[in-house]
């Protein structure tokens, strides 16, 4: 039986939208670069983590990790597949995600759609007790 490992959300810029979720994430956090990860980058022509192709963000107690892959073509339509996150304090939540980079798409009376600073959709649920 398969069970989730990763979601990649696919992006232009992958070091700042991997920086974008690790911070909107609970518990999340772009993963370091060591010494035998800066040495492959070099070994691929890449000088700078900035310009990695593929950031991973890591959970610190288990989930799925998300990694931001580069692809050359921009995002065109609405996304086949988005994340759902929940908060206690929605409200207080979408103010952190916008000054995070997040754009409010849409309000609802269950929920609101946001999109990260790609344009990549995604749900903010009211956390019930």
């Amino acid at each position: 039986m398969a069970r989730l490992h990763d979601i990649v959300i696919d992006c232009a810029r992958p070091a700042a939208t991997a920086r974008f979720w690790a911070a909107a994430l609970d518990g999340y956090a772009v993963a370091p670069y060591d010494d035998a990860e800066l040495a492959r980058l070099r070994g691929q022509g890449i000088a700078d983590p900035e310009d990695d192709p593929t950031v991973l963000v890591e959970p610190r107690d288990g989930g799925p990790r998300l990694w931001c892959q580069l692809v050359p073509e921009p995002k065109r339509v609405k996304n086949r597949l988005h994340l759902d996150l929940v908060s206690a304090a929605p409200e207080t939540e979408i103010n952190r995600l916008v000054a995070l980079g997040a754009t409010v798409q849409a309000r609802h009376e269950d929920h609101d759609v946001l999109a990260d600073p790609e344009g990549n959709e995604f749900c903010l649920f009211a956390l019930h007790p």
